[in-house]
């Protein structure tokens, strides 16, 4: 059986769904996006942006690696 090619299973988060996932407020991803810590977002049109689940889910893997690596 032929698995589909990444590009076409990726998902895309609107803010909503991102501030549900990270607890953070719209303010504050905002920053950590504009400082580099956190992953881009795509623009989908002028007044409409998403977010890369894949992105967002390996960014929160990252912190929680942090947090146990250390003792």
């Amino acid at each position: 059986m032929n698995s589909i090619p990444t590009e076409l299973t990726m998902k895309l988060l609107t803010k909503k769904q991102v501030r549900e996932l990270v607890c953070y407020s719209f303010a504050h991803i905002d920053r950590l996006e504009a400082q580099g810590r956190f992953p881009k977002r795509v623009r989908l049109g002028p007044m409409r942006v998403a977010w890369v689940e894949q992105e967002v889910h390996d960014w929160i893997t990252a912190l929680v690696e942090k947090r146990n690596s250390v003792s």
